[in-house]
């Protein structure tokens, strides 16, 4: 059975109060969701004449699979259809789909429209025939859907008939509060099926953490559209993710979401949130950097033999890689494993295996550690082996952090902290001096870094620093050896490098060249 994948990125995600998108940024995430092979994509909510613009681009491009979304909202107490400003610019849209929301909870309809239950379904009825008169295909969005069919679900069905009988394409149970469990929705959804058949979707948030399985709940009751944005980004604790929901739908309930383009999840979400300048969760199931991690030898034992072990999907399914985390207390058998994508005829007895774990655990009696930094990771390993390259040498550094006189709005003194740094280095002999301002130390160590090396590797302007921690692993107060971690990426994968020293310059440094030289290995690979 074939589920349509409704995504509200662009609307509801750009609802959280971290998110706010450009004009190129939600061009680009409309290509990458339309690649990706959802149904619909909900463009934005129509407000104002300008709006009318963004969308006269969108029926431009040459979208393949999916169809742009038109949001707004039904007429107010006692306005009439006809004569609304806001309708009539909703459904002067350039796209066949719109979706207007409306109440189908009495107290909603008392306590914010400060209107009658009649005057509600007038205005539904009135706002949805309306649209359909302009030629637009509509889908009405029952706000609070289940909180009304909880406290009056007769009332509650009369939305939904209304909105049907006045020619809504798709009616939408929304758990707006994001308050309501799994079994509550689920025997709602069945009996709004029951009476309309197959035209109901489902939109969930995530206040009790459980959107995704509210909108199993309802798809197993017969919704046939699913609403959710990417990563779950969303008002207050979000929506449903579309990043699990997507995987468990079509791998373990076997409905048909966006069938072989599946494989291209991963690669998409990182995409999209760094699009959306966000952190990417990689604690996200299916396509979260751990969630084909493992670590414990047994585990790792285990998935080595059979992935099946376990792995309850394998992650080349998501597009997703399987990691295992290499430290001192890891096996022969373990590091054999991660040294197959360098020498893949290796095995647990090879030489070159008790070598390079060798070199590992000299690296952690010094204080490394590399669980979470898999880009420091392969550049001990190829060290160890004689095949890491050299891409350039460090000639000299130096940082400054000096201290700024500013003041705020209301000219008020303020301390603000400067720094510069100068890095020379050399690449095959050939020597380049750059110097870079940055918000902190790193931040210009980082950016000089990448400055002075473009002349030589243009592929490093693609590199971002997305992340720094720096963690005490010895000693006390400010006699510590410090371990940095620093997560950057291309756009495209993600990866971590560590330093360790008793100079938290030092240390930055060299998690910083770490994650260079691991890049620039990347690409020559």
């Amino acid at each position: 059975m074939k589920l349509e994948i409704y995504d509200s990125t662009l609307r509801e995600g750009e609802q959280s109060a971290t998110v706010s998108f450009s004009k190129r940024d939600k061009i680009k995430i409309i290509k990458a969701l339309d690649t990706l092979g959802v149904s619909y994509i909900e463009a934005g909510m129509v407000t104002l004449p300008e709006d009318l613009e963004f969308f006269g681009d969108i029926s431009r491009m040459e979208l393949k699979n999916a169809r742009p979304v038109a949001f707004g909202a039904t007429i107010r107490p006692g306005e009439d259809a006809q004569s609304s400003p806001s309708l009539s610019l909703l459904a002067s849209v350039p796209c066949d789909t719109v979706c207007v929301f409306g109440k189908s909870w009495d107290y909603q309809v008392s306590k914010v429209l400060s209107t009658t239950k009649d005057e509600n379904l007038r205005m539904i009825a009135d706002s949805i025939s309306y649209l359909r008169s302009k030629g637009k295909t509509v889908f009405f969005d029952a706000e609070h859907f289940f909180d009304g069919y909880s406290d009056d679900a007769r009332y509650a069905m009369s939305v939904l008939e209304t909105a049907r009988d006045a020619g809504a394409e798709r009616i939408i149970l929304c758990d707006t509060n994001g308050g309501m469990l799994p079994d509550i929705i689920g025997m709602a959804t069945a009996a709004v099926t029951e009476r309309f058949g197959k035209c109901v979707g489902i939109h969930c948030h995530n206040d009790l953490g459980m959107a995704e399985a509210c909108t199993v709940s309802a798809v197993l009751s017969g919704a046939v559209q699913v609403q959710g944005t990417v990563s779950g980004i969303g008002e207050r604790c979000g929506n449903a993710n579309l990043n699990t929901l997507i995987p468990i739908l079509q791998l373990k309930l076997g409905f048909e979401c966006i069938g072989e383009k599946l494989s291209s999840l991963t690669s998409c979400a990182r995409y999209i949130n760094e699009t959306a300048n966000r952190i990417f969760d990689e604690r996200e199931p299916f396509v979260g950097g751990y969630a084909f991690t493992h670590k414990a030898g047994m585990h790792i034992d285990g998935v080595m033999k059979s992935p099946r072990t376990f792995e309850h999907v394998s992650p080349e399914s998501v597009g997703n890689l399987r990691n295992i985390v290499i430290s001192s207390l890891s096996g022969r058998s373990a590091m054999a494993d991660k040294m197959a994508g360098i020498l893949p005829h290796l095995d647990r007895k090879s030489p070159e295996v008790t070598k390079a774990l060798n070199a590992v655990r000299e690296k952690e009696a010094l204080g490394y550690s590399y669980e979470d930094a898999e880009g420091s990771l392969a550049l001990v390993i190829k060290d160890a082996l004689g095949l890491r390259k050299n891409f350039f040498d460090l000639v000299h550094f130096k940082v400054m952090t000096d201290e700024d006189a500013l003041t705020d709005a209301g000219n008020q003194a303020i301390d603000a902290m400067r720094s510069t740094a100068m890095i020379k280095v050399s690449v095959d002999g050939k020597e380049k001096l750059s110097a870079a301002e940055g918000n902190g130390p790193v931040n210009a160590m980082d950016r000089a870094l990448r400055q002075v090396l473009s002349a030589f590797y243009p592929v490093i302007d693609k590199m971002k620093l997305t992340d720094f921690k720096v963690r005490v692993s010895s000693g006390g107060a400010t006699a510590s050896v410090v371990r940095v971690v620093i997560e950057s990426t291309d756009g495209r994968s993600v990866w971590r490098t560590v330093g360790v020293s008793p100079d938290i310059i030092n240390a930055s440094w060299q998690a910083l060249r770490d994650s260079v030289e691991y890049m620039l290995d990347m690409s020559e690979s």
